[in-house]
């Protein structure tokens, strides 16, 4: 009887012990933080080489990076001054590039750049299949908008800061046009926090109540796969607008 009790609080203590693992979550200001503001652009420091960062972008070379569903480096893009930017127009969803890789946890930091009434965004957790013609059709987004010169009414899930027609931003900390913004992600299993020049703007656990509810009575009931991929491709959006991105780095959690 007292190997029965031993035995069942063993495993007992071990399910707590899976469980709480599964739940925690790094503390996302303690990883922003890691990130040196002082860095030469497109560089890594040595502080955040030993954090463990990676450089996704040097500036002059699109290497790790490729046309969504394309194994090749579309010439809707281009790099310029040591940032990856947009040439098509028209405000029509173009096509994106994506990183090489896939991410499952990860800390993901970029600086942007609008131009007057830009749309974009960093999506994330992406599948590639033929079957979808864009990103946004399997993965959230961190939404990049000039909404104050948008042609249209936005909803407030829509604009800069927001993950895209799910999440408003929380604080509006963006920055007028012309000036560098900078964007932080975190994603640590199902826990995603978004944050904006210094200053977290979202914050959702995904597979939540309330994220399911977000999902199944919203925009993406109409995208059946849409959030269902828990590890995928990054993408930079292209939505026919001007848009610069510069200093990307990474790191896997």
């Amino acid at each position: 009887m007292k190997t029965f009790s031993l035995k069942f609080f063993l495993g007992l203590l071990v399910l707590v012990i899976i469980c709480s693992a599964i739940s925690s979550k790094r503390d996302p200001l303690a990883l922003y933080a890691e990130l040196d503001k002082n860095a030469p652009l497109n560089t890594l420091t040595a502080k955040e080489k030993a954090n463990g960062w990676q450089l996704l972008f040097d500036g002059k070379k699109n290497d790790g990076w490729h046309g969504y569903n394309m194994k090749v480096f579309p010439d809707c893009w281009k790099i310029d001054d040591g940032t990856f930017t947009t040439i098509t127009t028209g405000s029509q969803e173009g096509l994106d590039i994506v990183t090489d890789k896939v991410y499952r946890s990860f800390a993901f930091s970029v600086d942007y750049k609008m131009d007057t009434a830009t749309n974009s965004g960093v999506i994330f957790q992406i599948k590639e299949d033929p079957k979808y013609k864009f990103p946004y059709e399997t993965g959230p987004e961190f939404q990049i908008i000039d909404h104050e010169n948008w042609k249209d009414k936005l909803e407030n899930w829509q604009i800069n800061g927001a993950n895209y027609a799910m999440y408003p931003p929380i604080a509006k900390p963006y920055k007028p046009v012309g000036e560098w913004n900078h964007l932080f992600l975190v994603v640590d299993g199902n826990f995603v926090t978004q944050m904006l020049n210094d200053v977290v703007v979202v914050k959702y656990e995904k597979n939540s109540d309330d994220w399911k509810k977000r999902r199944d009575s919203g925009k993406w009931t109409g995208f059946p796969d849409w959030g269902k991929f828990d590890e995928g491709h990054i993408s930079l959006q292209n939505h026919g607008t001007k848009v610069w991105f510069r200093n990307i780095k990474l790191k896997q959690l």
